[in-house]
């Protein structure tokens, strides 16, 4: 069988981790991004860290890296990986209904649950599109490094495809751990309530252990967690695992002593030192955050339900506030925020 060429439109942390692993093992893959981010890889090249000795380090050197910055390079793809935030989604979707033949697959790997389906609509009659999810975390360091910050699986859309079926034996072979699911909506919902924390990080400025570990922010991360959850229940969702233990139990877990704790997240994943939210580095980088796709999207569903989700609402109301600050982080104590999120609830 001849090998799936591999499109990543939006190839930033998440895209050149995830097409940069395939390319390692001798995949034909093409990145597609930004000019400064091109500028950058055209001389340093692509080296990834992986997290926990999972793989070894390995770089792709600048002279072997295919990285461009117009998307009509990916006309040629089998299938296309659509790494972009979400809020360029429904820019990407008609981009790509231009360029791209019938027969490509498109697989969107991005956050949120409706990225796929606003896909889908720019791309009716051109190719299948599929959901995904990834399960882990990527931080961007100097000089073209791009280190995974915490373990999790790949997760796509399951299809008889053969060229998926190829590309989740590839990404095995990468290092990752692949799944293909059947319910994909289901596990998106679930990494939606686990990705509840990269606004907490954002506004606090904290890295995702502290998150856990630190009493002072996990009553924060619970009460907005258990918040979603009845939201979900509220309206009829049920999120399916990701991951060893389902996120209905997060709240009680998260509440357990931290010794203990620290025991149990290890069943559930492993979390670098260094490892941050994708929403604290676009408040960083003075780029738009995808709250709305997060915890706007609790917000949306409350809504539709006819419940309220205050916690959550409050949460979108200070990223936007922080966004159209434009100075990063507005580094707030946990208990400024716990404040300002419950004050005046019963």
């Amino acid at each position: 069988m001849r090998r799936v060429k591999i499109g990543v439109m939006g190839a930033g942390a998440i895209g050149c981790y995830v097409g940069g692993r395939l390319a390692t093992i001798g995949h034909d893959v093409l990145f597609v991004g930004r000019p400064r981010l091109k500028g950058e890889l055209e001389e340093t090249g692509i080296t990834l860290e992986p997290v926990g000795g999972e793989a070894p380090t390995t770089t792709i050197p600048a002279v072997d890296l295919q990285y461009e910055t117009d998307p009509a390079r990916l006309a040629d793809r089998d299938v296309v990986l659509v790494c972009v935030k979400s809020a360029q989604t429904a820019e990407v979707g008609p981009e790509l209904a231009k360029i791209l033949p019938p027969n490509v697959l498109v697989v969107s790997m991005q956050n949120g649950v409706r990225n796929a389906d606003v896909l889908r609509e720019s791309l009716e009659g051109q190719g299948r599109v599929l959901g995904g999810i990834v399960g882990f975390n990527v931080v961007v360091k100097e000089h073209g490094t791009f280190r995974r910050a915490t373990t999790g699986p790949l997760v796509i859309e399951h299809s008889d495809d053969a060229r998926i079926i190829e590309l989740a034996d590839a990404l095995e072979r990468g290092g990752f751990e692949m799944v293909l699911a059947r319910d994909i909506r289901g596990v998106q919902w679930s990494k939606l309530i686990m990705n509840l924390n990269n606004a907490v990080s954002a506004l606090t400025d904290a890295p995702t252990p502290r998150l856990v570990f630190d009493k002072r922010y996990s009553k924060i991360l619970v009460a907005v967690m258990k918040e979603a959850l009845d939201v979900l229940k509220a309206a009829g969702v049920t999120p399916k695992k990701l991951g060893p233990l389902p996120v209905q139990l997060f709240p009680l877990v998260l509440r357990l002593p931290s010794p203990v704790l620290k025991v149990v997240a290890r069943v559930q994943l492993e979390i670098d030192p260094e490892a941050r939210s994708s929403m604290w580095e676009d408040l960083t980088r003075r780029r738009p955050t995808e709250v709305d796709w997060l915890n706007g999207e609790i917000v949306r569903v409350a809504k539709s339900a006819g419940v309220k989700a205050p916690l959550n609402e409050r949460i979108v109301e200070l990223i936007r506030e922080a966004e159209k600050a434009g100075a990063g982080s507005p580094k707030m104590p946990p208990e400024e925020l716990y404040a300002r999120l419950t004050a005046g609830l019963a």
